[in-house]
């Protein structure tokens, strides 16, 4: 066989009746070379500091000795294909990992992990595409598990298709500009948690059974668009939930049955609020809460059903200080004599009972009880105080 050609294309066939190192292989694979491995497991952990192309058709398993990550990439312009990566090491403080990636434009593709602490680690690492991967983390409580995705000084980079399950959160911190699309997150805590990472766009994604979805924090100039959120009920936890994060918008999403739909307070220095438009808030415990004194949000054309409460606010003017506008209210009372689709008399929210945990935040704890609810009832019929406004939409939607 020609050199050249021994160069570019290896064909390793494993024994199938042990696992061989994986770490000669990758040495003897020239840089820019491909290296197809036949099914069969190989023994890691393995580290990748050339450029090279590893292709594992779907049946490599690649096994970490458990004390470790088990595959480390430190190239860059490098694919990774086709891989079963399993076996990490169990510490946290050592980010034992599936896969670490140190470099920059490489294609990680169609590979899967299970039995891994964390999941993909990106440190440090720019313009890498995480394409249509599964990971399944190890079996334990949801607060000691790893994080399914991790990025940690990364930019440009784009994670899409992927499906992560059985871990803790997926975490961005000083990650600014990444691309979230099209994933799927079943059986976490967190689903997204954005820390100091603004404008990034996070859309068509699927989070279930979460304790919370979206959390943006100090995170401005988001896109986060068409994606459906669902059961995020753990600890009152929200579908969306914004910190000191402006600019951004939210919409054509789907938050059902969470305890909060989306949560905000007001936007950092008198910046540019959130539009939040076209979404749908349903079965949730709670539509949207605001805490804080000034909002200024935009709230258009938003579907609002069934929700036990609405809109809440730690005060009244954390709510009526947005703009509402073109909403659709399941409870809402008028009627539309004209036809033309929006309601006769504005959709108001006012707080009675509501007040009390406003000025008095422990008693929370005793909403929806049948004490407050006849409490409740009985200012509605007959106010001893006059109620506060939460809200006012002028021209809300009947259908």
């Amino acid at each position: 066989m020609p050199a050249w050609l021994l160069g570019c294309l290896l064909l390793v066939v494993a024994p199938a009746w042990a696992s061989i190192p994986l770490q000669p292989l990758i040495d003897a694979t020239p840089a820019g070379g491909h290296l197809a491995l036949a099914p069969g497991e190989y023994a890691g952990p393995v580290t990748i500091d050339k450029p090279i192309h590893l292709d594992g058709g779907g049946k490599a398993v690649l096994r970490g000795d458990a004390n470790s990550t088990v595959l480390t990439l430190r190239a860059s312009a490098s694919s990774l294909r086709g891989l079963v990566i399993s076996g990490s090491g169990d510490l946290h403080d050592r980010i034992d990992a599936g896969l670490l990636i140190e470099g920059d434009d490489n294609l990680i593709e169609d590979n899967r992990m299970d039995d891994v602490l964390f999941g993909i680690h990106v440190k440090q690492g720019n313009r890498n595409r995480i394409i249509a991967n599964r990971i399944l983390g190890k079996p334990h409580n949801s607060g000691l598990r790893g994080d399914g995705l991790r990025l940690w000084y990364s930019r440009h980079n784009l994670i899409e298709g992927n499906h992560f399950e059985r871990v803790r959160d997926l975490i961005f911190d000083n990650s600014p500009e990444n691309r979230f699309i099209g994933n799927t997150l079943h059986d976490g805590r967190c689903s997204m948690e954005i820390v100091f990472s603004p404008k990034m766009i996070i859309e068509r994604n699927a989070f279930t059974h979460t304790a919370t979805g979206i959390i943006a924090l100090y995170s401005s100039g988001l896109v986060i668009r068409g994606n459906r959120i669902v059961h995020a009920r753990g600890g009152g936890g929200a579908g969306i939930a914004f910190k000191e994060s402006s600019e951004t918008l939210v919409e054509g999403n789907e938050i059902i049955d969470c305890a909060v739909g989306l949560s905000s307070g007001p936007p950092p220095g008198g910046g540019a609020a959130l539009i939040i438009r076209n979404n749908r808030f349903a079965y949730n415990i709670i539509g949207m809460y605001f805490y804080g004194e000034i909002s200024r949000h935009q709230i258009v054309g938003n579907r609002f059903e069934q929700n036990l409460t609405q809109v809440s606010a730690s005060a009244p003017s954390a709510a009526n200080t947005n703009h509402w506008q073109d909403n659709y209210w399941s409870d809402y009372q008028g009627f539309d004599r004209d036809g033309d689709g929006i309601g006769d008399t504005p959709h108001e929210i006012v707080a009675y009972a509501d007040r009390i945990w406003m000025e008095t935040p422990k008693a929370t704890f005793f909403r929806n009880s049948p004490a407050l609810e006849l409490l409740d009832f009985l200012e509605r019929l007959a106010p001893f105080a006059e109620p506060a406004l939460l809200l006012r939409d002028p021209a809300p939607r009947m259908k």
